[in-house]
């Protein structure tokens, strides 16, 4: 397509939401380099996202563009023709096999553990806050741990399998106020290296284990912010692997970020620069793969506080940047700005959801108490 073109095609769609090219609102994009256009227009997301950490384009506050372009739906309206390999690979390959499933570990979750420290919360938490009645991010982050604990009715004594556990942070919440015992595994060695360093409990039991290979039972299974790494060949997998876990009489909760629509595919700039073989699930989804295994006692969308913690580490990211600088560098600083905020920005526009699933292995006599 030649140059012009692009340039009118993108100027247009953009104009639908709202969104000038060098205006003076802090959504308008500011243009920096005219090739921009021709790359948006072949790679769509991914042309988008790269011209950006290459300084192509501006913007004051992404995260308001990218609420405006998302609520306009104008990534539907282009149709990239460079992206054929990405969109094969996603539906026909299984891109998290045990083998695959540890790169997003090294690449992601391996990166620096006082890098997380300063844009997270004192316990690590790498999910979704609860912001009903929190005023700051640590408060947001206990609230969750909190209702996670509440919504599986933790008892003293009981045994908790915490899959995809992190930093340890449900881990070590849930066992200081609850009595449990823990199991977590993760496919980050780092994530464990921190953890045992700073959680000395008998309690608390942490592996570098992919979740294929467990072979336990416990009273209470818990997934918060893993599953988006299952990918879609491996979700009957994943909730055979809970089935076989699960005592009886327990309750699993699964805390993941999903999707609105079955038949797209994973983002291609989040999946090479952020989370190598991410996948985010939809509703139809997650019940299809957990017919005849689970009864759903509840399911509860809080997408919209995503907004907010977002938003919390963006400006933790920001304010603590300067000590990391030297050793990450500007191409990062850019990269993971646009991450933060272009995250922010979709669930902000609803267009990705988050969801907390409560299953029971034969349903809950009397009912299930939903709680909120």
């Amino acid at each position: 397509m030649p140059f012009n073109k692009s340039e009118t095609l993108v100027k247009e769609l953009l104009n639908k939401a709202g969104v000038e090219i060098n205006g003076v609102n802090p959504w308008d994009m500011q243009v920096n380099d005219q090739r921009m256009y021709d790359r948006v227009v072949a790679q769509g997301n991914l042309g988008l996202g790269e011209s950006y950490m290459e300084g192509w384009w501006d913007c004051a506050q992404l995260d308001q563009f990218f609420d405006r372009v998302l609520s306009a739906k104008l990534h539907k309206q282009i149709k990239p023709t460079r992206l054929l390999s990405h969109y094969l690979r996603a539906k026909f390959m299984n891109r998290q096999t045990p083998q695959r499933a540890w790169q997003v570990g090294k690449a992601h979750y391996d990166l620096n553990n006082e890098f997380y420290a300063a844009m997270l919360d004192s316990r690590m938490t790498y999910t979704c806050g609860y912001w009903r009645d929190a005023e700051n991010l640590e408060q947001a982050q206990q609230a969750k741990l909190d209702l996670i604990c509440r919504k599986l009715q933790l008892q003293p004594g009981m045994r908790v399998l915490d899959i995809g556990c992190g930093w340890g942070s449900l881990m070590s919440y849930a066992a200081e106020h609850y009595g449990v015992e823990c199991v977590g595994v993760t496919v980050s060695e780092a994530q464990v290296a921190w953890a045992k360093e700073h959680y000395n409990s008998d309690k608390l039991t942490f592996r570098l284990q992919d979740y294929r290979d467990l072979n336990e039972r416990f009273d209470r299974v818990v997934s918060v912010g893993m599953f988006e790494h299952v990918g879609r060949k491996n979700y009957a997998t994943f909730f055979n692997v809970v089935e076989k876990c699960l005592n009886d009489h327990g309750l699993f909760l699964l805390h993941t970020i999903g999707k609105n629509i079955r038949k797209s595919t994973p983002d291609p700039w989040v999946d090479r620069y952020i989370f190598p073989n991410g996948d985010l699930p939809t509703i139809e989804q997650i019940g299809e793969a957990t017919s005849g295994k689970f009864v759903v006692e509840d399911l509860h969308n809080f997408g919209a506080d995503y907004d907010k913690t977002l938003m919390a580490w963006h400006d933790n990211f920001a304010q603590a940047w300067p000590q990391f600088k030297n050793a990450l560098g500007e191409p990062f600083e850019r990269m993971w700005r646009y991450y933060l905020l272009s995250c922010a920005g979709a669930f902000r526009a609803r267009d990705i959801q988050l969801w907390q699933w409560v299953f029971s292995r034969n349903g809950v006599r009397g009912g299930y108490e939903r709680l909120s």
